[in-house]
């Protein structure tokens, strides 16, 4: 959901002949690719014929609104991601409609199922896929480039192990997601909305954990990582002072980034310039 717009990971080995890469990169496309994939963009209507690819606003106007923690981002669909879209998103896509409590059992085919919020291009998600196959990630994002991106990824890597979700990871926890249904939560580099007066609008707040709490088994990690300094301690307070969770670390600070989360590009320039990256690994009591 736009949680995560620089989370851009080292592509993989073959991520060279991925044509949504390229595509992203040039920004002239034919006449020819544009009819090939279908004129499917248009500024405030659906992208997508309905059941081919991700809707504007899937849960309408039949769920509470409530203060955003993400900013939906406006870009072009390149052909490529349309592609990956019209290909794959009716197999590994969803809607975030809050209409129905989904079967995770059935979506991964028994697999332990990670949820991950905001997944920007989804590069770094296509990594962590590949990686641990035994694993289920169900990636929320309203980005719909990147939702392209990642379905792009999983489908020319062979990964069967992720699926797109589309809309806001609120109502998909609340309304479409049963108790104890997850093994996990992935956060990384959510919007610090760095302006005091936009401090409401950060993710990680005790009523989302509360909330997060009851969908995650006990034992479950929720791994939060940002490079926003006052961002980090925010959470680590917030979390800390949570009674549905504990920290992994026994000193209770912050934790050493685990191997399996993947050194994006962005991080990587971060750290040249000397920033600072904190990972955070709460379990669910």
């Amino acid at each position: 959901m736009s949680e995560q717009p620089e989370n851009i990971a080292r592509p993989l080995a073959d991520a060279a002949d991925l044509d949504g890469a390229a595509d992203a990169a040039d920004p002239v496309e034919s006449a020819e690719s544009a009819e090939s994939v279908r004129p499917v963009s248009q500024r405030g209507s659906q992208r997508f014929a309905p059941g081919e690819g991700p809707l504007p606003d899937p849960a309408g106007s039949h769920h509470e609104r409530r203060i955003r923690s993400f900013q939906p981002r406006r870009s072009r669909v390149t052909a490529g991601q349309a592609e990956a879209l019209l290909k794959r998103w009716p197999d590994w896509g969803l809607d975030i409609d809050g209409k129905r409590v989904l079967d995770l059992g059935e979506m991964f085919d028994g697999l332990p199922v990670v949820l991950e919020i905001g997944f920007g291009m989804g590069e770094a998600t296509a990594q962590m896929a590949a990686a641990d196959p035994g694993t289920g990630i169900l990636a929320v994002d309203v980005h719909t480039p990147g939702q392209g991106n990642l379905l792009g990824l999983a489908d020319r890597n062979g990964m069967t192990n992720v699926r797109v979700a589309n809309g806001d990871a609120i109502i998909l926890l609340r309304e479409m997601l049963d108790k104890d249904s997850l093994d996990g939560c992935r956060v990384y580099f959510p919007d610090p909305w760095p302006k005091a007066r936009h401090h409401k609008r950060r993710l990680i707040q005790p009523e989302f954990l509360s909330l997060l709490a009851t969908r995650l088994k006990p034992g479950a990690v929720l791994h939060c990582a940002t490079d926003w300094e006052s961002y980090a301690e925010q959470m680590l307070e917030v979390l800390s002072a949570h009674p549905d969770f504990e920290n992994t670390q026994a000193d209770g600070g912050f934790s050493p980034r685990p191997d399996f989360r993947p050194l994006t590009r962005f991080e990587g320039q971060g750290l040249d310039k000397g920033h600072v990256v904190n990972d955070l690994l709460f379990r669910r009591k």
